[in-house]
């Protein structure tokens, strides 16, 4: 096992490479160096921006030059190719009674009628033309996050553009030399309309990758939202207590699952364009090589093995793994909070509190009164109790054994050997014998443990025999 320390090692680190397993090899060429020492040319000029570069005369295609990627709950923006131009079109619009989850809709902001809004997605050397069309009540404009472009294109109202009136509709147009996963998001009056929705993901797929492709590219945006139980609207004046945590702006149980085969290649992108909060994203069953940010490929020696990796604020982060375990795998924000619905703040702690005779006496003032949260919160899900209108139990749902006590952003890896289609859902996992935990029997305790966990023990000496 190679150390820590002996990983910055010259022989270590070269066995340490060495070791990475073919998952983690390079999708795509390696950065192109140290921009310090590569900005300028041999004579001395300093080297110009990538977008400066004439697009490759070959637009890419689906299929062709790469392997589209999968945006959960939400679908990729379409283009037509115009002159040899990829031609997109967002409109910024309010998005009504958009659901979070069956029981929770809001009134939100978003584009082309879809909270978040639509993954844009190219190929590295594509020339690309977006045409956003205003219909908010207030100004707006749309800021490419990551992307190497002019100046006038940057999207940053009141600084680099006039912001977009209402009704009316700019042309943003650049050529992207630089492949991974980006965002766009509003970049006016940015606490209220990015707080109501207005983002979304970019995918920019290398021109001339190395490598086998991805068999699943799934894209994920992480948001947070205060909308408090009862209400239509997200608060975009919230900046601590955010009560639902979406993925692609969804939380469990209405997150779309994985749907992915026994061997496949896997690509999970994530970006977080939350308000407030990183997020711990883990996973069950497998682990991952984090090979990108949104700025630029890791070198294969400094690409690391996990299964938490944290996606900060305004960053993305890519990961990749072959899914050899099949089964129903967790995936989720590990902070605990994260994985709850809107329900679940501002309570009272009774943990641990002697209730006994509580219920009696309160009933006598308010008839149906119930205490709830003196042994755990994993029964307030599943009670069936009255909620709020367009509100949430803040856990869960019934899981294939019992109730699933996380909510919020989370949603479920499903690997099987055999699949009908990625489009339609295999249902739970059934385990193989003898591969799933269960009630342990009285023999089983007895051999490994010497005793029955819970049993009353026998009274000291009782055993002892005495002769006198």
């Amino acid at each position: 096992m190679i150390t820590r320390r002996e990983l910055f090692t010259g022989a270590a680190a070269l066995a340490g490479a060495a070791a990475i397993p073919q998952v983690a090899r390079a999708q795509n060429p390696p950065p192109p160096g140290d921009p310090f020492t590569q900005s300028r040319t041999p004579d001395g000029k300093i080297v110009p921006p990538s977008w400066t570069r004439p697009p490759h005369p070959e637009p890419g295609e689906p299929g062709k030059h790469y392997t589209p990627s999968v945006t959960l709950n939400g679908f990729t923006l379409p283009w037509k190719l115009v002159d040899g131009v990829k031609v997109f079109h967002l409109t910024a619009e309010e998005v009504p009674n958009h659901e979070f989850a069956p029981g929770l809709k809001a009134h939100c902001w978003g584009y082309n009628g879809q909270v978040h809004g639509p993954t844009i997605e190219v190929v590295e050397g594509d020339r690309v033309r977006v045409y956003v069309t205003n219909k908010l009540p207030e100004a707006t404009a749309v800021h490419w996050h990551g992307i190497i472009g002019p100046n006038g294109m940057d999207g940053v109202g009141g600084l680099t553009q006039r912001s977009i009136a209402p009704n009316e509709t700019f042309k943003y147009e650049f050529t992207l030399w630089q492949h991974g996963t980006f965002m766009y998001h509003a970049h006016h009056d940015e606490m209220t309309q990015m707080a109501l929705g207005l983002m979304g993901m970019i995918v920019i797929h290398p021109r001339e990758p190395r490598g086998p492709r991805p068999d699943r590219d799934f894209v994920f945006l992480l948001s947070e939202w205060k909308i408090v139980a009862g209400t239509m609207r997200p608060d975009p004046n919230e900046m601590t207590e955010f009560n639902v945590l979406t993925l692609n702006a969804r939380c469990y149980p209405g997150t779309a699952p994985l749907i992915i085969k026994t061997g496949d290649r896997v690509r999970i992108r994530f970006g977080n364009l939350s308000a407030m909060d990183h997020h711990p994203m883990h996973f069950h069953g497998h682990y991952w090589w984090v090979t990108a940010t949104d700025g630029g490929e890791i070198p294969e020696s400094a690409r690391v093995p996990e299964v938490t990796t944290i996606v900060p604020v305004g960053s993305t982060r890519t990961m990749e793994f072959v899914a050899n375990n099949p089964g129903d795998w967790a995936m989720h924000c590990h902070m605990s909070h994260h994985v709850m619905n809107q329900m679940g703040h501002g309570l009272p702690n009774l943990i641990g509190v002697n209730t006994r005779g509580l219920d009696q006496q309160a009933r006598q003032s308010l008839p149906g009164y119930m205490t709830m949260g003196d042994t755990g919160m994993a029964e307030m899900g599943q009670m069936g109790m009255r909620v709020p209108r367009n509100s949430l139990p803040m856990i869960g749902s019934k899981g294939p054994h019992d109730y699933i006590t996380m909510g919020g952003m989370y949603t479920n890896i499903k690997v099987r050997d055999h699949l009908e289609s990625y489009d339609k859902d295999p249902g739970w996992y059934e385990a193989p014998p003898g591969t799933r935990a269960d009630v342990a029997s009285i023999d089983e305790m007895q051999r490994d443990l010497g005793f029955i966990p819970g049993a009353t023990p026998k009274p000291e000496g009782e055993h002892m025999h005495h002769h006198g």
